[in-house]
């Protein structure tokens, strides 16, 4: 992945968003789509990965195939959000291993604060791909991946459903090595720091809870 920022605009991700968004959706409708959707931006952020070549048997003959090389994917959600996103990837990719990183937003001051870390061990042999449903003002994101390249990781992808600029912005000066992969890019913040249109408080809408 060259480009820092990537849109995924196909039209199932798409009509799938517009559901989420609509605030007649229930809880358990946008928990499935959640699940749904974070399938189909998994095929994109993962689109080029490394392969090999491995010799197997089918019913008629042998041959020479490929299969994903290196060490499994690391998938670290950030909590609590995050964990919609990462459901749906382990369906798809059910042998990655598996991070948390707990962060929650100081409302008077917008700034992330710490309050969980357990990743898995040798991430700078593996792809990290960091996941939450919001790129809001990308404090917490930029505090996350400063703690996963801490841990070592040096191949990290962003994954998220909705992206505000301000946040694309904040992550591309922080860590321009660290491409962004999302459904939208929505037009903006509002002055409590949540992404406009949007789709209101991810993890509430997952949880039922407010």
């Amino acid at each position: 992945m060259d480009q820092h920022l990537t849109v995924v605009e196909h039209p199932l991700v798409q009509h799938k968003l517009t559901l989420m968004r609509d605030k007649h959706t229930s809880t358990a409708v946008f928990r499935q789509l959640l699940r749904e959707i974070s399938q189909l931006l998994a095929y994109e952020v993962t689109r080029n990965l490394d392969t090999e070549m491995r010799r197997i048997e089918t019913p008629m003959v042998e041959m020479d195939a490929p299969v994903v090389a290196g060490r499994k994917l690391a998938l670290i959600s950030i909590l609590r959000a995050g964990n919609g996103l990462l459901d749906g990837m382990l369906e798809l990719i059910p042998s990655a291993r598996v991070g948390f990183v707990g962060l929650y937003r100081d409302e008077e001051t917008l700034q992330p604060v710490e309050y969980y870390f357990k990743v898995p061990e040798r991430l700078d042999e593996r792809l990290v791909i960091l996941v939450d449903p919001m790129l809001a003002t990308g404090n917490s994101s930029v505090a996350a991946v400063d703690m996963v390249k801490k841990a070592g990781a040096k191949d990290i992808r962003f994954l998220c459903l909705l992206a505000a600029p301000e946040g694309v912005q904040r992550m591309k000066e922080a860590h321009p090595d660290v491409p962004v992969v999302t459904a939208s890019l929505d037009d903006g913040l509002n002055e409590q720091g949540y992404i406009l249109p949007g789709l209101g408080d991810a993890g509430d809408r997952m949880f039922g809870t407010k």
